[in-house]
This record gives C-alpha cells, structure tokens and sequence, in this order.
C-alpha cells in the first residue's frame, strides 16, 4: 500500500482550529487508502505495530469508542481501554495522575474523550505523549467533523462550494463547531439552523449563516447535518418540549419530499428517531449516516497513523 510520507503540522489532534488546509486534504487523502485497505479481505496493516495508544474516556461512548478501538487494531497497535466510572477517578485523583499512571506503562498515544472544554489542550502542556481529542464538552470533536468531511467528499468529489446546513442544538454541540471550522477550511457555505435558543451568541463571528426556518435551510443546502437535542448539557428549558421542537425542526420524508430538489442527510449519532429526523428519512437513499459510521474507521485510521509519524 502506498500512503505518501508528508507529516501534519501539528503534533496532536486538539481540534479542528490547529488544522490548515493542507492537514485536513492530507487526513482525507490518506483516509481514502485506508479505506482502500478496509474493504480487502485481509484489513489489517503494520503501520503502528510498535505504538501503544490508551483509549481513555471520561463520558460514555459507544461509536467514536469502538471505532477508535477498531482503527487501532487495524494498525496492528496494542491498546488499553480506561473508563473513568471504574477507575480511581470516581476516588478523586486527578486527571494528570491519572494520565501519568498509563504514561507510566509506556504508553505513546492518549486517545482521550472529557466531559470538559480544553482538557486535551491542558493534558498536552504537562505529559509528553501524543494527544486525540475524542471530543471535550461542548468544544469540539474533530474526527467527527473529518469523517464528515471525508463522505462529503466522496459523495459530490469535493467539499469547496458545497452548502451545508447544520441543524439542530447548536449551542452544546462539540460537532457542530469542529464541522464549521473544517468545512470553511476546505471552502464550503455553512448555515446554522435551529431555535433562537440553541444558537450561540458568538456564531456570527464565525462567518456563518444562520436560519431558523427549517424549510429554507433545507431549501438553501446540498447537505444537511442533523443534530440530536443533547439533553444531558441543557441545564434549563431551551425549548417549551420535545414535541414541539419535532413540530418546527424534526425531518421527516413530507418535508424532504416537498423539496425542489435532492439533498444528501447526515447524522453524527446518536440518532434520536421521530424527534429530530424520522427512521424513513434516516433509512432512506438520502442518507449518508451508515457511510459516515464505516468512513470514521478509516478516518481514525488516517489520524492514529499521521500523528505516529511525528514521534520523537
């Protein structure tokens, strides 16, 4: 297999906003031979067989965990996986100890999900290892936003000049920021949609669109990213109810059929069927969401391999 020898300009993956456009093609290109790699019968390659990676999670996770887990395995690296509720954490140690406690089995990379913002940004001023954002808070999650870019491209052959709207809870989604700064980066429109209330202040220094009708941002897109309401981070009522949010920004196939024209879906996952898009919506031909779930190992893939190639 052939993967060209350039390296990222970064020596960990903290968040979209460290990438220049030349990380981000050279992550897709990369991505694109491992997925290449993926779809043989033998899918398992040496390139990080002498790496240990700790997979340590302090938020559950199901998809972004097992793929991290699956793109390693793919590399032939050895992994440990840390869950934050089994471990001396819920004892009260801090998360250097913690960190320093793995790094101490010889440990070369840290794939790490924290329920706060910058915690990767604070670990990689104090420990030697490599560092992947799986995500902190409601700050960013930026293989996510790569793997999505990653389907766009393959599904229209380039991500310039694409319209992508995202919609949904804005204001506590990790993807939705990292989607912004990568799609902007490669030269897509962005648009922002949802209720007045799950769209943050500070959005319009960011160069977006915003809309908070649903129909005209659907009209408006070649590709809408449908985001959960994520209950878990609103610590007040952002909207009267569920129901009523389904009312004015829930997809369904009516809406998508009385389109003047075909757009492509995605979803990050988890999907909350019938609340913000409907299963016939989410199974139909639109649907890129299984494509992105496949794309995300190779994604990992590219990432884990690019960054090993900065050691030392």
């Amino acid at each position: 297999m052939s993967i060209t020898i350039e390296q990222l300009s970064t020596r960990h993956l903290l968040g979209i906003k460290d990438l220049n456009e030349n990380d981000i093609q050279l992550i897709l290109d990369t991505a694109a031979n491992f997925k290449e790699v993926l779809n043989r019968p033998i899918k398992k390659v040496p390139s990080l067989r002498d790496i240990t990676i700790a997979n340590v999670f302090f938020e559950n996770s199901t998809r972004t965990r097992l793929s991290f887990e699956l793109a390693e395995k793919r590399l032939s690296a050895d992994t440990i996986n840390f869950a934050a509720s089994s471990s001396s954490v819920s004892k009260g140690e801090t998360l250097i100890d913690t960190i320093n406690n793995i790094l101490a089995m010889k440990v070369d990379m840290i794939v790490m999900r924290h329920p706060y913002a910058g915690a990767g940004v604070f670990l990689s001023k104090h420990i030697d290892a490599q560092i992947v954002n799986a995500g902190d808070g409601a700050h960013e999650h930026p293989t996510q936003a790569l793997l999505d870019s990653f389907s766009i491209r393959e599904r229209f052959g380039d991500v310039a000049g694409r319209k992508v709207a995202i919609i949904g809870d804005i204001l506590h989604s990790r993807v939705a920021l990292s989607n912004i700064l990568c799609l902007q980066k490669q030269g897509a429109e962005v648009m922002v949609c949802g209720p007045t209330t799950l769209i943050p202040k500070y959005i319009g220094s960011l160069g977006v669109k915003v809309e908070h009708n649903l129909r005209k941002a659907l009209q408006w897109c070649d590709v809408a990213n449908m985001l959960r309401i994520q209950l878990e981070r609103q610590d007040i009522g952002y909207f009267p109810s569920l129901r009523e949010y389904t009312m004015l920004y829930g997809l369904n196939k009516e809406i998508l059929d009385s389109l003047d024209k075909e757009i492509t879906i995605m979803h990050p996952g988890p999907i909350n069927r019938g609340v913000e898009i409907t299963s016939d919506v989410a199974d139909s031909k639109h649907s890129m969401i299984l494509e992105q779930v496949e794309n995300g190992v190779a994604v990992r893939m590219a990432v884990l391999y690019l960054l090993a190639g900065q050691r030392g």
